[in-house]
């Protein structure tokens, strides 16, 4: 299977570009042959707190939520990470999963808040797994990855690929971005797919750079510092 990781400058909540930003980039990733295409945290409104604080609609109800329709409508499967709505009075980062028919795979929220994120977001408690066209996969959202026993679980129960939606932005999360993720290829014997965003994300300016690396921790695919734009790479079962 061939997967994409997708980077983009998302228009600050506004849901509707920034999906058709994402259907966009889905378009290009199906037409270089991948079956899976991984977004960067918070796709849909940008890393956008306050607004995502002051305003519930921006959250998503569910997986099935309308605004979702035309990605899952691309023909190719997605994992797209949203804010959320809960039973409770604050959403969860969730990454949701659709298939290529838009059927939805499963949800992970994110286990591991960064700094004010607290404020607006409720932790998950439970990790995320999925199998697609044979292989088994396993979910981080940006902060999640800095704590090796959340893919060091995902490696011991069969998973084969990472997917780590996240944003690094210049200055240390440059090197951030290119020491966590080949560490944890090279750690946990995973491929690692790490989307992030380009250009102006809330208070931080996405460094880019989205790639793959195989288990060994070599680098297969990686994208520039400043295009949003989609990178592929073949995983092996």
């Amino acid at each position: 299977m061939k997967i994409a990781a997708a980077q983009l400058t998302c228009v600050p909540a506004d849901v509707t570009a920034n999906v058709a930003a994402a259907v966009a980039l889905a378009a290009a990733a199906r037409e270089q042959g991948a079956g899976l295409v991984v977004f960067p945290e918070l796709t849909l409104t940008g890393y956008e707190m306050d607004a995502l604080a002051s305003d519930p609609g921006l959250w998503l109800t569910d997986a099935e939520d309308p605004r979702l329709d035309p990605l899952r409508s691309t023909g190719i499967a997605t994992a797209v990470n949203v804010a959320l709505r809960t039973t409770g009075p604050r959403p969860v980062l969730a990454t949701l999963v659709h298939d290529a028919t838009g059927a939805h795979v499963t949800t992970y929220a994110k286990q591991h808040l960064y700094r004010h994120e607290h404020d607006v977001f409720a932790a998950g408690a439970a990790d995320g797994r999925f199998t697609l066209g044979g292989i088994r996969f396993c979910l981080g959202v940006c902060y999640d990855n800095h704590f090796p026993d959340l893919p060091a679980r995902g490696a011991a129960d069969g998973c084969r690929v990472h997917l780590a939606s996240s944003l690094y932005g210049t200055g240390d999360g440059i090197r951030e971005r290119a020491t966590v993720y080949p560490g944890i290829a090279r750690d946990h014997g995973l491929y690692v797919v790490l989307a992030n965003h380009v250009g102006p994300a809330g208070p931080w300016t996405g460094c880019g750079g989205a790639a793959v690396w195989a288990p060994d921790g070599t680098l297969l695919a990686e994208a520039d510092d400043r295009t949003p734009s989609v990178v592929t790479a073949a995983v092996e079962v």
